[in-house]
């Protein structure tokens, strides 16, 4: 476990460190076969209907959140939060997740690159959303919602970068790529920071979840080929809501542990 001013220190060399590699890597381009998916089956009248309705989990999981956060009672939210602000970040992660219902669904209907922006948007909510969380948290209250704002405008704008090179005809996905992995260092980050709440540890198991999806996104026409029942990008959307389910479970099982004096100091 690491001090919280080395915590500091840490976080700001993880940032600049992600944002010199996404400057100094080589183009990272979007293959042209993207759109094209493995399972293109249509049901009920429904287009690329695995790809599609696999999205419903992050809906279910998006509006669970909102009432758990919006609808608990007094006693539940202080064992939860130690300051109440400190699910406003939360109550986005959790906005994300449905608007990445309906984007990622509006895209797989009709796949391509337009359509993909309404998908990549709301992910980056959900991303930067949780960042800020964790600073909040576990660094400066005041800090994590000072940047909330900037954290969001960073991620969406990620995407608009990637969007506009794709219309130069240039693609270049380096900024979206390190936002999701900068996503993913502040998670494991927050495991070595001094712990305020039980379950951070679970923050491994959310990465974990997302890692699997990105490889089931790598393996989606292998994984359809095993008897073309289902594919693995169907999987990867069942992964990654997985992973948002664990960050709610993490929000309803955990309590405080501790407050010192100087983790007040940083909370004013």
């Amino acid at each position: 476990m690491i001090s919280q001013k080395a915590g500091i220190v840490l976080l700001l060399v993880l940032t600049g460190a992600v944002a010199v590699a996404s400057s100094i890597l080589p183009q990272i381009p979007q293959p042209l076969s993207y759109h094209s998916f493995a399972d293109q089956r249509s049901f009920l009248g429904i287009a690329n209907f695995g790809d599609v309705i696999s999205n419903l989990p992050f809906a279910v999981i998006g509006i669970w959140g909102l009432l758990f956060l919006l609808r608990s009672d007094s006693k539940r939210l202080a064992e939860c939060f130690l300051d109440s602000r400190e699910r406003w970040p939360y109550l986005l992660v959790f906005i994300g997740l449905l608007l990445t219902a309906m984007g990622s669904s509006y895209y797989h209907l009709h796949p391509n690159n337009a359509r993909l922006v309404w998908d990549r948007l709301p992910m980056t909510i959900a991303f930067m959303s949780l960042v800020a969380a964790i600073i909040s948290e576990q660094i400066s209250l005041s800090a994590g919602l000072l940047l909330l704002p900037l954290l969001l405008l960073v991620g969406m704008g990620s995407v608009l970068q990637w969007y506009a090179s794709e219309t130069r005809g240039a693609g270049d996905l380096r900024f979206y790529a390190a936002v999701q992995a900068y996503s993913a260092l502040v998670l494991l980050l927050a495991l070595v920071l001094p712990k305020r709440y039980t379950r951070t540890p679970d923050l491994a198991v959310v990465v974990g979840f997302y890692a699997l999806a990105k490889a089931l996104e790598i393996l989606d026409r292998p994984i359809f080929a095993v008897g073309y029942i289902v594919s693995g990008h169907t999987l990867k959307h069942l992964a990654a809501a997985a992973a948002g389910y664990w960050i709610l479970r993490i929000l309803q099982k955990r309590q405080p542990v501790f407050t010192t004096p100087a983790a007040t100091i940083m909370r004013s």
